[in-house]
């Protein structure tokens, strides 16, 4: 026996996700399944063609998931915050924090309106306040002339002569009531060596020239030395840490009266 298919209504902001047989004339084994992204479905998520040539039930309603206006957050305000249903906000909708100045937050700063009408977890901004940074050896520390330090505020570094700064020049109080480094100054080191040339950032210098009135902590260069074996030089690295450079035992001072000798430098690199 052949059925008429009845014409499908259509759902406003609904769509059918599955229809087989759709050009037939009968309705044997005829089912209609909707989705939604945005809306909720109100009523039967699928109908069957009848016998009688009608569908099973009644077509769904499709309603907005909706959420209202979000809480408001102490110490914060939005930064992006549109509602696209009045003054509610539907489905997948988002609304973005930012935290008053002194404080941080904690969380994510981004909210999002959920499927069952309500929004996801809230951050929280906090004062936060750091303490006075201290002056270091030999150096000094700049900050605000304010009675507290808080959150994003900063402070910078400096050394006496003679002295490097180890760590940055510039530190933040961050968002756990502390400071993003805390630098320090280091002694420069006085060379024993009278003579030499050594490598430094790439480059062959003079090191009672380059280095005349020290080398400062950090700084690095590269001593020449002998294979007497191969008859070839290579090289070994030294560091100024502190006030303190240890001179690679096979490095040998050349003495300009041993003008028969020939410099380590000057010895093809093995």
């Amino acid at each position: 026996m052949q059925y008429n298919i009845p014409k499908k209504k259509a759902l406003m902001v609904g769509h059918i996700a599955h229809l087989p047989y759709e050009k037939r004339d009968h309705c044997d084994s005829v089912k209609i399944k909707f989705s939604f992204c945005r809306f909720y479905l109100n009523g039967t998520n699928s109908v069957k063609c009848t016998e009688e040539g009608k569908w099973s039930q009644e077509l769904p309603v499709c309603a907005p998931i909706t959420c209202p206006p979000p809480p408001v957050l102490k110490s914060a305000t939005f930064s992006v915050y549109n509602p696209s249903a009045g003054n509610n906000s539907v489905y997948q909708d988002t609304a973005v924090f930012e935290c008053l100045l002194q404080h941080a937050m904690f969380g994510n700063n981004t909210i999002a309106c959920t499927a069952h009408g309500n929004w996801t977890k809230l951050p929280e901004c906090r004062e936060v306040k750091c303490p006075f940074p201290s002056r270091p050896d030999n150096g000094f520390v700049n900050y605000p002339a304010k009675q507290a330090l808080h959150y994003k505020d900063k402070a910078t570094y400096g050394c006496h002569d003679a002295y490097a700064l180890d760590g940055p020049e510039e530190v933040e109080c961050t968002k756990l009531g502390n400071w993003s480094a805390t630098p320090s100054c280091k002694a420069s080191c006085k060379l024993s060596v009278k003579k030499a040339t050594v490598l430094y950032q790439g480059e062959r210098v003079q090191l009672q020239e380059k280095f005349k009135n020290g080398m400062l902590h950090g700084d690095k260069v590269s001593f020449f030395c002998k294979n007497k074996e191969k008859k070839c030089s290579y090289t070994e690295e030294a560091q100024c840490i502190d006030g303190t450079i240890e001179i690679p035992k096979c490095f040998k001072e050349h003495s300009s009266f041993a003008f028969w000798k020939t410099d380590a430098s000057d010895v093809k690199p093995c």
